[in-house]
């Protein structure tokens, strides 16, 4: 018995994290990461942010902790992944070389486009002129379009680094005043496994939208779905904090929704003649044609 609790615990602890080392060799090989949303990367950040300060008032099993600690650095890593390979509004499937602006060089002559090695992922996003190229934008790529401060859809890594670093500073001070307090470190502990059950929901709305569940590998929807089954079934077994519990459960409710959309639509490319990034198809219809209408007083001009 003492032998599977150790080899469960090591399952907890490193499980999760490997989870993601697919979808992000899937995306590194594609070059292309619009098929995962990479609001995922930040539900299970600031989730597991807010579980390690709860550690620190409720000490729950140590292989918890660890798979905090790594999901924080895995997440990290991928969200670099998925913010290098973001293809920019305007790029088209087959051309492979220009990426979302991360930071556009101050000479560079055209800040709409440029590759990938021009990128300063620390330096700060470029101005918002440049973000809203086109009808549909980068905002077509982030889930739920525009939102407050635009949050989680900026484009200069650092801003994310600096979002995470304040959150940890906010998350310190509060522990020194109120971590005395067991409401306090209770209220941590719904708070961090509340956001982490909400974690398919960013790429159930992606697949939503798209009608596609192209790009989003199954080995990850694989490890979501057994993964949440088999902590759901360690945390009754092993007698865990009710926050860990509901919320397990809920999560695997969530998991069931976007297997159920992985077998309706399957993963093949979303529909031909329809930007996957625009948000609004009849709009890009009614401007394609407008284009076309210019190109033909154009030509009858230089008759």
């Amino acid at each position: 018995m003492t032998v599977l609790g150790t080899l469960a615990g090591i399952g907890m602890a490193v499980g999760p994290p490997l989870i993601y080392a697919d979808q992000a060799y899937s995306i590194v090989k594609k070059k292309d990461s619009s098929g995962f949303s990479h609001d995922v990367c930040g539900v299970l950040l600031i989730a597991n942010i807010i579980r390690v300060f709860f550690w620190l008032g409720n000490r729950f099993e140590t292989p918890l902790l660890i798979q905090s600690l790594l999901l924080i650095v895995s997440q990290l890593i991928l969200l670099a992944i998925c913010l290098h390979y973001k293809p920019t509004a305007t790029d088209s499937s087959e051309d492979a070389t220009n990426y979302a602006p991360l930071s556009p060089l101050p000479s560079s002559p055209n800040p709409q486009s440029h590759s990938r090695e021009d990128s300063d992922y620390l330096s700060q996003p470029p101005t918002a002129n440049s973000n809203n190229r086109g009808s549909g934008g980068l905002k077509g790529l982030c889930v739920g379009g525009k939102r407050p401060f635009e949050f989680w859809q900026w484009e200069g890594y650092g801003s994310y680094l600096e979002f995470l670093a304040a959150l940890i500073l906010t998350l310190g001070v509060l522990q020194i005043i109120l971590g005395r307090w067991m409401w306090y470190i209770d209220a941590l502990g719904f708070i961090a496994l509340s956001i982490e059950s909400t974690l398919p929901i960013p790429q159930f709305i992606a697949n939503y939208k798209r009608k596609s569940c192209y790009g989003f590998r199954s080995s990850t929807l694989a490890g979501w779905f057994f993964g949440d089954a088999f902590k759901t079934v360690y945390f009754f077994v092993r007698r865990s904090p009710i926050q860990f519990k509901a919320t397990a459960i809920l999560t695997l409710c969530w998991d069931s929704a976007v297997l159920a959309q992985r077998v309706m639509y399957g993963a093949n490319p979303p529909r031909e003649g329809i930007n996957q990034y625009s948000s609004n198809p009849i709009q890009q219809e009614e401007e394609e044609r407008g284009l076309r209408a210019d190109g033909e007083e154009r030509q009858f001009s230089l008759q």
